[in-house]
Order: C-alpha cells, then structure tokens, then sequence
C-alpha cells in the first residue's frame, strides 16, 4: 500500500458524501439568497399589442400535485430534521407536496346494520407539519422555497396550526410572507379562535398587529376569539381583546355571551380562582350577568351547576337574579341542588345561603332528598321554611347515611311537620320583606354579628 493512500470503509465513503451534498446545497442555498436580495431596476414594460395583432395566448394546465404516503418524509418534517429536509428538496415539486396518511377506522354502515372497518385518508403539508410543531428553521426553508403559505391541505393553514401549537415564533414568520389571518378553517375557525392556550397568547398578539379581526365569527356557532378566551379561563387573552375593542356581549348562536362562557367553563373548583378573575375582568368591561341565552340560562345557573361560591357571590353582587327561571323551569338553586352530591367538599351550602340572601325562593320539598349527603346544605334549606315539610323520603334511607349524620336526621325527623319558633318566624319575616336587597341591608344594619349571622341563615347544626 502506497503512502499516499488510505483504506476507507465504506460507511466513511457514504457520509463524507452526504457532507459533500450537503455543504453544496448550503453553498447553493446561500448563492441564491444572495441573489434574491440583490436590487435591480424593474424591467421596462412591454409594448401593448394591437388589438388586431393580438394572438391567442397558449393556456397550459397547472402541473398535477404531487401526493406523498411516505412515513419517513413525514416524519423528516414534523421532526425538523433539516439535513433530512434537504434531501427531500432536491425535488422542488415535495415543497408544496400533499401528505397523505391512511388510518384504519371503525365506522357504522346502515344498509349492513354492522360496524366495518373503512380507511380514511387525512391531508396535510411539508409546511403544515414543520409549523405545528414550532420547527421555525424548517418553515423559513420551506417558505424560502416557495411553499405556498395560505394552502390549506386537509382543511387547515400553516398559521392555524402553529397557533393551534402556541408556536409564536412560527406564526410571526408566516405572516411576514402573506399568511392570511382571516382564512378560516373547514370547521369555521379563524385563527384567533384557535389561540385556546396560555402559550397561544403571542400568537394572540401577533395576529391581531397583522390584522385579524378580534370579533371573527365562526361559521355555524357564531363563536368570537372572546368567547373562546373566556371559556378557557385565560385571562391574559380575555384582556387583549378587550383592549383590541372585543364585544363583550356578543352573543353565539345560543344567545349566550363570554360572559355565561366564563360561568358554564369553571367546571373544576381548582380552577376556579383564575375563572373568577376572567368573570371580574368582563363585569368591568360593561358584561350583562342577567343575559340569558336562547333556553333563557344565565350565567347564574351555569355558576351554580358548577358550585363554585366566589363566582356565584361575585355575580349576585353585580345584579344576577337569584329568582329567575330557565327554559326548563330551573332556578339557579334546582341548579346547585341537582349536583350537590358532586360537590360535597365545595361548600354547597355556602352557595345555597348566597342564593335565599338575594332572593332567591324556597325549594320544593321533593328535591330535600337530593342533599341528604350535605346537611349543612339541607340546613339552609330546611331554615329558608317558615314550617318544617314532612320528610318521609327520610325512611327510605339507607343504614350507613343515617349513621354518618344521625344527629341532625334526629333532629329534622322530630321537628318535621312541627310549628317553628317565633324567633324563626321573626327572621322569616324579615327576610320576605327585605326580599333581594336581604344580605346588603343586613349587613349594613349596627347589631351583633351573632343575630347578623342568624339572619343571613349561617349553619349553627340547628333547627329552629
């Protein structure tokens, strides 16, 4: 062997050559930027032929667009693996190539009256995969390349998925080539509509600096991005589009408002404290809290059907009717009631007294049973009486709940059906005068806070 050689093996020879390809095609990359932001004088109009001179101009049919199914290219883009990314360029026409994934699916078919198994093919981009995964290097490549910005393969754009990702950066280079935020997606969705996330709120602002409009439509629910934000809880959202001039009473398709979104949203009592900063944020900016939509539910009833007390207390404060009857016929309490078994660590009761203290009227004595497993709730209700109803649903109940509470069903058992005190009489009285304004007057009003307390129907574990 002579000295001037030297033995390569043969995965040596394959990647010195992949570096080869790749370094000509940086080289190539760089030669053609620089190109491109070369100045030059515009070239000189041509010269209008004559009319009569005019020939029939060749009409040439786009060239068919490529469909690719290969995993692999798939996942090159959705990786951001770059070096991939310009072996699969070296064909120009994969730039704007459909990518097409088949998935097996179970699906009813009635004339067989049996469940099959049918494919489905979904469709997507090079763009697409690169932005909803916040690859900012791949789409300035592929962007750089000619990828067509506002395609929308399968029903979305590029900017719907990188805002569906939260990916800032990838949407802020996307509308520096032309995307538009106002394309809308096969579901009815703009782009600010799918900013539904903490991430999302620089995507928010992007959009809304590159012109979307901050009370877009969608298409059949008539949703705006204030209604999205609110049901969200995301109160950063919520303030800049209120600061963009947002509707705070725009209503969807129900009739209902961000604000009955906020309410209906707050389904976790864990997340309660950032829903009730949203609620705070929209009563400021003029929300209406009696608003009800089409089956006349305001947010008063979606607070209740969430137990959630601060938000309740909040509403009550702003005006809420605690009386008012939905569609159905359910006042805001027939709400609290018809889930207090789901929510017998949340203070139920606490909402059930905000309620009596605002207006609210005495509930039938049929739905007592459904407190059973809160007797602090049932004490409120019982004490919203001037009489003590019979309570026979109590033989029914079983062993293990009479044990658990034994005492209070004691007690309701041996006033049931019984006259009241006429202390309690006193305090019914009052409070049916006072009617709504019942918990602002009293708690105005120079007594002890002890008779304060009984009269705004604070648990004592009595009946009287």
């Amino acid at each position: 062997m002579a000295k001037e050689t030297f033995p390569f093996t043969s995965t040596s020879l394959r990647s010195l050559r992949m570096e080869q390809e790749f370094q000509e095609w940086e080289d190539t990359r760089r030669a053609l930027a620089h190109r491109r932001a070369m100045t030059r004088d515009p070239l000189p109009r041509a010269p209008r032929i004559p009319q009569r001179q005019q020939r029939l101009q060749e009409v040439r049919a786009p060239p068919p667009q490529v469909r690719c199914r290969d995993i692999a290219i798939h996942n090159t883009f959705m990786w951001g693996d770059m070096k991939g990314v310009y072996a699969v360029l070296k064909d120009p026409a994969m730039v704007n190539a459909v990518m097409e994934t088949v998935h097996e699916e179970m699906a009813w078919a009635p004339e067989m009256g049996m469940w099959t198994l049918s494919s489905r093919v979904k469709q997507t981009s090079a763009l697409r995969l690169a932005a909803s995964r916040g690859h900012t290097a791949c789409v300035e490549e592929l962007l750089f390349r000619g990828a067509e910005v506002n395609a929308d393969p399968g029903g979305n754009t590029a900017l719907h998925d990188a805002c569906i990702g939260g990916h800032a950066d990838c949407v802020g280079l996307l509308l520096s080539h032309g995307a538009d935020p106002e394309l809308l997606t096969t579901d009815g969705s703009a782009a600010l509509h799918l900013c539904t996330s903490a991430q999302s709120f620089h995507c928010a602002e992007l959009l809304l600096e590159g012109g979307a409009e901050v009370n877009v439509r969608m298409k059949e629910s008539r949703l705006t991005p204030l209604h999205m934000a609110a049901r969200r809880g995301l109160e950063e959202h919520v303030e800049l589009f209120l600061s963009n001039d947002a509707d705070v009473l725009a209503t969807n398709r129900e009739g209902e408002t961000p604000l009955n979104a906020a309410c209906s949203g707050a389904e976790r009592p864990s997340e309660s404290g950032r829903y009730l900063r949203v609620i705070q944020i929209l009563l400021s900016a003029g929300a209406d809290p009696t608003t009800a939509g089409r089956k006349k539910h305001t947010p008063l009833h979606n607070a209740c059907a969430n137990c959630c007390s601060r938000i309740v207390d909040l509403l009550l404060q702003h005006g809420a009717k605690a009386d008012v009857e939905n569609y159905a016929g359910h006042t805001p309490i027939d709400c609290l009631i018809q889930v207090v078994e789901d929510y017998l660590d949340h203070q139920p009761d606490a909402v059930a007294r905000s309620l009596f203290n605002h207006g609210a009227n005495p509930v039938s004595p049929k739905l007592l049973k459904q407190c059973v497993l809160s007797p602090a709730t049932l004490e409120v209700i019982l004490n919203s009486y001037t009489r003590v109803p019979h309570c026979d649903w109590m033989d029914s109940l079983s062993s293990e709940i009479n044990e658990d509470h034994q005492s209070f069903f004691d007690l309701v058992r041996q006033r049931s059906g019984q006259p009241r005190s006429l202390q309690h009489l006193c305090r019914c009285a009052l409070r049916q005068h006072l009617g709504a304004r019942c918990y602002s007057a009293v708690s105005e009003l120079d007594i002890p806070s002890s008779v304060r307390d009984y009269v705004l129907l604070c648990n004592d574990g009595t009946l009287h």
